[in-house]
């Protein structure tokens, strides 16, 4: 139990009253006494800053330092032998019985009774200084008003208009104050005028004819000591009231006056531990002329945009050349004293350089500052490089007197330090804008070679490394923050420059900066001990910087792809692959040169942290994939045994947390499943997302990637219902649609309800909490009872059949409603009943005209076309005609185009082949054969006609009619074509013990290739059969025949039983990674849209782009495929994403782009115009997507 020393209580008490001061408007403001103590004592439940203020971190670690022992062991006795039973049942049980205990303890009786001795000493002494600073302060406005008085009487003159109020003031009064003011005059004369000068407007002043005289003189009285407060309060009223170009002449005169100042006095200061004391009078003064500056230079930034840039420009300068005083003119002695510049007081009193940071904020400024400092003044950054923390210098920080609000006395090392931060803070604002980092490499003092932009944050990175402990290194008076310790002051600056694309690339995308970044992971690798004063600190804070740089795409490049580090043995290996590495022995505990203690949760979780920015994308799991699975299983086991740390809760968020950025990528989703917890994962996701909190600090967008990803996929989908995503989705879109926003700004005051019961109050008790729910409410409207129970009707009816449209996009799903809903026939009733003499033309109608003509016509953009939504100005609104039974009207299938001639076609076809068979004889062997077939069908037009859907054999059976492919009777040839295919997919399925619906009983949904090969052969059942057949033994059929690879043996069990398609976890995976590289700003758009590319990637290629290409163009997909390899499966869809660019930034910006990709077909897309550029792609990556397109047998390995 560690007791509070003296030191501890003064602590305590700067404390307590920087806590008061925080809060000091709302105890301010409160009625009464007791409302005050309330307040105080509800402080955390209503201050969002509670657990940010210095005192109640103090407090915190006090607890932590005093009970930290006794909880864990209470701990580890109540959870010995069989955990729970040691202490009964129900739920918390441990924790209660914990914290029972521990307050029954010697120690927390012994803790409470320190800590409330203590609190009331310190409480006793901050109301004694507050009566003692009350009764100085009624002791100076006693003086004050005597002053006053006494100077009243001693400047009324009767003959003058004069008075004693002061309101105006002659020319021939001021001349004589000018004179009066003479540096040759007596001081009391001097003294006298200045009296009466602070009692005159400062208007009248600066505008009279002697104010020139008048300033170089005050400017001389600056320098005495007992003149200089009068000429600094009239400066200080003159700064308040006058404008710039009067201003700037009082501040440049000061500016120059200090200078002269240090110059004269070649003041110093102690090295080391010996005392500056600032009391001494002509530092005194001289803090007091520094301060009114820099209460200017923080004030000007506001009004001196509306002067002539002339004016900012002199302020700037002046302020540049007081600060860049010349070093030879000190008097310190050299080893014992430095010299005393005018940095080292500005920095005293703005130690974060606040008036440099505003002097930057704006453009016309900015401008001004870095031009000056090009030209005339890179002194100044060279200087700031030359403080001893900055060049490295041997330095230790000092623990010195505990902070306190007014000092007087500091230490040669503190006030080093205090130059330390300043220049820290203004090389930070420098760096991150173009010509600031222009003006690097910048000659130093004392250092052979120039500073480059590398080499000061390799500097900064050596800071950190050597004071990583960020509390109360210095003891100043206003260093009771982390934020000014060294460590922090780095990361600060760090941080800036990560957050900035360009500031990033020249200063951090540096192999040197890597190199020093890892240097103490590396050596712990290695076995070997690193420098590092705190190693669990140290390591930490490298982890978040390395975070924030693998985050970029620039940064995300440098890890994976540049060896630029040494492991061991000489060779150079990637920056990722030593953070992985790393990593997983933290976790394993297997770093011998770190103590356990040293290995905390927070290290882990900092490094977990970064590698999560790597695998979270496509390129970086493609990198680390030797240690895909092992990482999930690694991560997982901590999960899983969490149950025995103290900081169970949180250390086991960040492990979930962890596993949940696997789904932001198809292939990590699949890792994620095969570890078993997605369903957790899934679950903390939309605990996160109730709560609308960040994904994490370094992400810019929300869970929009995730969700889509993980509802790609069956597994994902059971995880989002079971863990209430979708009702949570069901009701709010209900709340929307029927409820209305009771946030929204009220205009007019709402009507006065006439109905017993307002209708809204009965929103809540009529609302739709399931999928099922949105279907039966807001699509199948067909009953009077339905519709009455809409609020509105029209505007919810409409979005249920917009939802429906899109729905049908996909073919499957459109058969399920098809089969169990009957939608097809209901449309029609609803049309039906919306005719009188004709159809009446609304919003409804024209929607379900609309549905009714997407699924009721198959083809691609140019063999059908779908009625627009919105109505047409003149005289007939909507020219297209509604219909409420079939045939539908023939204007909705476009004319088929002519048939090319078949002779010629023949001649042509034999020609090629002989040639073909006579260079190469033995090319067209075997399985190559089938391939004859497809070059028939791929010259084959197309047109597409009306399709009446009874079920799915009879929904291809008529579009391959419409297309000449298929004779009239070709249902039952399709049917046994189906059968066949059947039998043989059942024999290579594996025994399953899935407990998901779509693993139960063969391929869930219909057979879209062996559909379309059907065609192909123009309806022979035996060639489609045989060509199938040929086609399960190519790697091809895992990609481009979803329903061959279902539930296959070929893949392992765990794999098969996943309900992941390859196309998923394979073909898409790799589309999003070569859009990222190499159309991004597709990628862009599908990041800020919340949507993923994979998600329409397993949409087209499931159905096999049935409704979204031309016949032509499907048929050229799969022979494309065939020949070219697997890869073209990536290449084309990245082709038709590329085709589809301008679309898709068009329809992100609209926020539509999920929509639109999924109704509207793919316009003017040809697979013979994007050849070469899939060739190209083939030439950059087929060695990366090939090669793992053929490890389907073991996809997570």
């Amino acid at each position: 139990m560690s007791q509070l020393s003296a030191d501890d209580e003064v602590e305590l008490q700067s404390l307590l009253r920087q806590l008061l001061r925080s809060v000091d408007d709302r105890i301010s403001g409160a009625p009464s006494t007791e409302c005050a103590e309330e307040i105080l004592l509800h402080l955390e439940e209503t201050d969002k800053n509670f657990h940010n203020y210095e005192f109640v971190k103090y407090l915190r670690q006090y607890v932590e330092s005093s009970l930290g022992t006794v909880v864990e062991d209470e701990t580890k006795n109540l959870t010995r032998g069989d955990g729970q039973h040691a202490i009964g049942s129900g739920h918390d049980t441990l924790i209660h019985a914990v914290t029972r205990r521990t307050r029954d303890s010697a120690e927390y009786q012994q803790m409470m009774h320190t800590l409330k001795n203590t609190m009331i000493m310190v409480v006793e002494s901050l109301i004694n200084k507050f009566e003692e600073d009350q009764m100085r302060k009624e002791e100076m406005q006693q003086q004050h008003s005597q002053s006053n008085n006494q100077y009243t009487d001693n400047c009324s003159d009767s003959d003058s208009s004069f008075n004693q109020s002061y309101a105006f003031i002659r020319q021939e009064q001021l001349q004589a104050l000018a004179e009066k003011l003479d540096s040759s005059k007596p001081k009391e004369v001097r003294w006298e005028a200045l009296q009466a000068l602070c009692c005159a407007p400062p208007s009248d002043v600066l505008s009279c004819e002697s104010w020139s005289s008048l300033r170089r003189n005050l400017c001389a009285a600056l320098t005495d000591p007992d003149l200089s407060d009068h000429v600094l309060q009239f400066f200080a009223k003159s700064f308040s009231s006058s404008p710039l170009n009067v201003t700037r002449e009082i501040y440049t005169s000061l500016a120059k006056t200090v200078e002269s100042s240090f110059l004269s006095h070649k003041l110093s200061f102690p090295t080391g531990s010996a005392v500056f004391d600032i009391n001494r009078p002509e530092i005194s003064r001289l803090l007091k002329q520094i301060r009114l500056m820099n209460d200017f230079q923080k004030e000007v930034t506001t009004f001196w945009i509306r002067h002539p840039e002339k004016y900012m420009e002199e302020v700037i300068e002046s302020t540049f050349s007081l600060l860049s005083f010349p070093h030879e003119h000190g008097s310190a002695s050299p080893g014992t004293e430095k010299a005393l510049e005018p940095i080292h007081l500005l920095a005293l009193l703005d130690i974060k350089a606040t008036w440099f940071k505003k002097w930057m904020h704006g453009y016309y400024s900015r401008t001004v500052v870095l031009r000056l400092l090009e030209r005339k003044y890179k002194s100044l950054v060279s200087d700031s490089l030359s403080n001893q923390y900055l060049s490295l210098a041997p330095f230790d920080l000092l623990k010195g007197p505990a902070c306190s609000d007014q000092r007087s006395v500091y230490t040669g090392k503190e006030l080093e330090y205090v130059f330390f931060v300043h220049s820290l803070c203004v090389l930070g604002k420098v760096l991150i804008y173009t010509n600031g980092r222009k003006l690097f490499p910048i000659k130093v003092r004392k250092r052979k070679d120039p500073v480059s932009l590398t080499d000061l944050v390799v500097i900064m990175i050596n800071i950190m490394y050597q004071h990583p402990q960020p509390r109360h290194s210095f003891n100043l008076p206003f260093m009771c923050s982390d934020s000014l310790s060294p460590s922090g002051l780095a990361m600060e600056v760090l941080w800036m420059l990560c957050e900035r694309t360009e500031c990033a690339a020249e200063c951090l995308y540096q192999t040197p900066v890597i190199e020093t970044l890892l240097a103490p992971v590396i050596a712990l690798l290695n076995g070997q001990q690193a420098k590092l004063k705190s190693p669990a600190a140290t390591l930490t804070l490298i982890a978040d910087v390395l975070a924030r740089i693998a985050n970029t795409d620039r940064g995300l490049a440098l890890f994976l792809y540049e060896k630029n580090l040494v492991l061991a043995h000489s060779e150079r290996t990637f920056a990722a692959h030593v953070t992985v590495q790393f990593t997983l022995r933290l976790l394993d505990k297997e770093l011998s040169s770190l103590s356990e203690s040293d290995t905390s949760h927070t290290l882990c979780g900092a490094f977990i942290f970064v590698c999560r920015q790597i695998y979270n994308t496509c390129e970086g799991l493609q990198v680390l994939r030797p240690y895909g699975l092992l990482f999930t299983s690694y991560i997982h086991s901590c999960s899983v045994s969490v149950f025995q740390f103290r900081s169970r809760h949180i250390w086991e968020e960040t492990l979930l947390d962890s596993l949940l950025n696997f789904a932001a990528t198809p292939k990590g989703l699949l890792l994620l499943q095969q570890t078993g917890a997605i369903n957790e994962c899934v679950s903390y996701m939309f605990s996160r997302f109730t709560k609308k909190l960040q994904v994490s600090r370094c992400e810019k967008f929300g869970y929009g990637v995730m969700v889509t990803q993980v509802a790609a996929t069956a597994p994902g989908v059971v995880a989002l219902h079971s863990s209430g995503f979708v009702r949570a989705l069901v009701v709010e879109l209900w709340s929307v649609l029927e409820c209305g926003s009771e946030d929204v700004r009220v205009v007019r005051p709402k009507p006065t309800p006439m109905d017993p019961i307002d209708r809204s109050c009965l929103k809540v008790l009529n609302r739709a909490t399931k999928g099922y729910d949105l279907t039966d409410r807001l699509i199948a409207v067909n009953s009077d009872a339905k519709m009455n129970s809409l609020f509105h009707y029209e505007q919810s009816h409409t979005f249920g059949l917009r939802l429906l449209s899109v729905i049908c996009c996909n073919l499957d799903s459109f058969l399920l409603l098809e089969s169990q809903y009957n939608i097809c026939s209901m449309l029609l009733q609803s049309q039906r009943e919306n005719v009188t003499e004709e159809f009446i033309i609304d919003s409804l109608s024209v929607e379900r005209n609309h549905v009714l003509v997407r699924v009721s016509v198959v083809g691609g953009p140019s063999e059908r076309k779908l009625p627009p939504r919105a109505l047409q100005e003149g005289e007939e609104p909507y020219p297209w005609p509604m219909f409420s039974s079939y045939p539908l009207p023939h204007c909705y299938t476009l004319e088929p185009s002519k048939v090319h001639d078949e002779e010629s076609w023949m001649e042509i076809c034999r020609r090629q082949y002989c040639d073909f068979m006579t260079s190469k004889p033995n090319i067209l062997t075997g399985k190559g054969i089938i391939l004859v077939h497809w070059v028939a069908a791929d010259l084959i037009d197309c047109c597409v006609g009306e399709i009446y859907i009874i079920s799915v054999l009879s929904f291809v059976s008529r579009y391959g009619s419409y297309l000449k492919l298929l004779k009239e009777d070709a249902v039952n040839d399709l049917t046994q074509l189906m059968k066949h295919v059947k039998i043989f997919l059942s024999t290579q399925r594996v025994k399953t013990t899935s407990e998901l619906i779509t693993q139960q009983d063969g391929y869930p949904g219909h057979d879209w290739l062996a559909s379309t090969v059907f065609l192909i052969m123009a309806g022979d059942t035996d060639r489609s059969l045989s060509l199938l057949l040929n086609l399960s033994s190519l790697l091809i059929s895992a990609f481009i025949w979803p329903a061959r690879i279902h539930a296959s043996v070929h893949v392992p069990v765990e794999v098969a039983e996943s309900g992941i398609t390859p196309v998923y976890w394979c073909t898409a995976h790799y589309v999003e990674m070569l859009l990222k590289a190499e159309v991004p700003l597709v990628h862009s758009a599908f990041r800020m849209s919340g949507f993923t590319p994979s998600q329409m990637c397993l949409h087209w290629l499931t159905q096999c782009f049935w409704n979204f290409l031309d016949w032509t163009e499907i048929c050229h997909y799969i022979s494309t495929c065939v020949v070219m390899g697997p890869d073209y499966q990536v290449y084309m869809c990245v082709a038709i994403f590329k085709h589809l660019q301008p679309d898709i930034l068009q329809r992100t910006q609209s926020q539509e782009l999920q929509v639109f990709l999924k109704e509207e077909p793919i316009q003017g897309f040809k697979v013979s115009n994007y050849l070469e550029f899939m060739e190209e792609l083939e030439r950059s990556y087929r060695d990366v997507v090939l090669a793992d397109m053929k490890t389907i047998r073991n996809p997570v390995e």
